[in-house]
């Protein structure tokens, strides 16, 4: 069985409930899409991960995966539930009803029933030694509630992952340059090159 490498890429998100939506990939394309948390293994990999990219989100802090298959099954939907109440807030300018509903139901299911003995504190400001991974994204998430960040939340026109747009003047086309940017590129020059040659 081949690991998946969480890399930084992997983070492209800008933050944890956005990178949390993004271990679906394809989801544009359902013929082809992939769901990295098929294996229970890699949303521990993932939870160890997060801990070192989104230190600029969270401090140091340790999330824990769910030991459950019920926590597991209960992680995918919160998962789905950011993806489309993000996704379509992006596309249609506002976030529908149900959406909303849904993640605020999940949300105070995932807050109520974790041991939150210090509290619970938003990011950047949390202080947590350790949280959940479904509490780091639920609490990621409202935190992107805030108009002035939800307003930077795009969707990558190559991968379609959801990313926080932190560029000063809001010019970030790509989820990660070094990726999406660098294979938007590469087709580009090939059609130039094709139709240069008529092909």
């Amino acid at each position: 069985m081949m690991w998946i490498d969480w890399n930084a890429h992997r983070f492209s998100g800008g933050a944890l409930a956005l990178d949390l939506a993004n271990t679906v990939i394809f989801r544009q394309a359902p013929e082809r899409a992939q769901d990295r948390f098929s294996n229970s293994v890699e949303v521990e990999r993932f939870a160890s991960a997060a801990a070192s990219f989104r230190a600029s989100e969270w401090g140091s802090v340790t999330f824990i995966a769910p030991q459950s298959q019920s926590g597991h099954l209960n992680l995918l939907e919160l998962r789905e539930a950011i993806n489309r109440l993000f996704r379509v807030a992006v596309l249609e300018e506002g976030f529908k009803a149900q959406h909303f509903s849904d993640f605020l139901q999940l949300a105070s299911t995932v807050i109520g029933s974790g041991k939150n003995g210090d509290g619970v504190i938003l990011p950047p400001f949390a202080r947590h030694r350790a949280l959940s991974l479904s509490a780091g994204a639920v609490l990621s998430g409202l935190n992107l509630l805030d108009p002035s960040r939800l307003s930077r939340i795009k969707i990558c026109p190559n991968c379609h992952w959801l990313y926080l747009d932190e560029s000063r003047n809001r010019s970030r086309r790509w989820c990660d340059m070094a990726v999406c940017g660098n294979r938007a590129k590469a087709k580009r020059h090939y059609h130039r090159k094709g139709a240069e040659h008529g092909l």
